[in-house]
């Protein structure tokens, strides 16, 4: 093993936690959606915008289950999931005061780059709560101006609201917001194939291509683009970076066991200056250069 490997398979040592978390809040949206606010104090101190953590969902099950991570508090963590198999099933039914073990903060963050302040955030289902995280580090940051598109195909985990920010690329009629980063001065739009009222009627590529065409070139030289979501809306967001010639750097959904590189079950192929390698989504990623992936 060179030393550059050795380096790479040392740099998570120390930095991941395996704590009790108890139950504070529990919310149910329709479409199965639920929210839960997590006693983490450990994983909270250490977490970074774009990684996540490992849950135990419930005591009969031993297999764990990645979950990004939406908010953090001082001592909390707080996730965003849809129910799928049974595993999810059992997390939502704990209600505070239920205890879950809680391993992470684990992965590469996202990199924000003052030489390109504008941030355009794009997060599709549960591609939402990285999105949401990194909006709270960069509006605490003078050198970023982030803004937000928001997609779902079935009703948003949040209640909607009107947002009076204004959005470059639409009209007036356009204008559902998450209430969270309106709040925070974000400016946001929604985005749905299902018809709900003051939501950008298309795909998030479809807004984002909308807005990146409503800057001027100057502008763009100076945006960077940060999503999440299922891999083929990423597809496309990568390659509307392409197009647009705006970095871009996405955060990659795999099936994970181990989740901190050991069964390299996560495998993504990826371009490197010395050819083409597998990474491992948990520990190399799950952020990685939009242009670097082998689509």
């Amino acid at each position: 093993m060179t030393t550059a490997e050795q380096k790479r398979a040392q740099r998570n040592r120390n930095t991941i936690f395996v704590e009790d978390g108890e139950i504070l809040l529990r919310e149910a949206f329709d479409g199965e959606q639920f929210v839960q606010r997590i006693r983490a104090p450990k994983c909270a101190a250490a977490a970074r915008a774009g990684s996540f953590v490992h849950l135990s969902c419930d005591p009969l099950l031993p297999m764990r289950r990645p979950m990004s991570i939406m908010r953090v508090g001082d001592d909390w963590i707080e996730i965003l999931y849809k129910t799928h198999g049974k595993g999810l099933a059992l997390l939502a039914e704990k209600t505070p005061g239920d205890v879950v073990s809680v391993m992470g903060p684990i992965g590469m963050p996202f990199n924000p780059d003052p030489d390109r302040p504008h941030c355009l955030l794009i997060g599709g289902g549960v591609g939402i709560p990285p999105m949401v995280y990194l909006a709270d580090v960069l509006r605490h940051d003078e050198r970023y101006s982030p803004i937000a598109i928001l997609g779902s195909e079935i009703p948003f985990p949040f209640a909607e609201a009107t947002s009076s920010i204004d959005f470059d690329g639409v009209d007036a009629g356009i204008n559902r917001t998450m209430p969270l980063l309106e709040e925070w001065g974000i400016a946001t739009r929604l985005t749905s194939k299902q018809g709900y009222e003051g939501c950008f009627d298309g795909f998030v590529t479809d807004l984002a291509d909308r807005w990146l065409n409503a800057q001027s070139e100057e502008a763009r030289a100076k945006t960077r683009i940060f999503t999440c979501g299922p891999t083929p809306m990423l597809k496309a967001v990568a390659d509307l970076a392409v197009r647009h010639n705006v970095a871009c750097e996405v955060s990659l959904e795999e099936y994970m066991a181990c989740a901190v590189g050991g069964c390299a079950g996560c495998t993504v192929l990826v371009n490197t200056p010395d050819g083409q390698a597998m990474k491992r989504v948990c520990v190399d990623g799950p952020v990685f250069d939009a242009a670097t992936i082998a689509w």
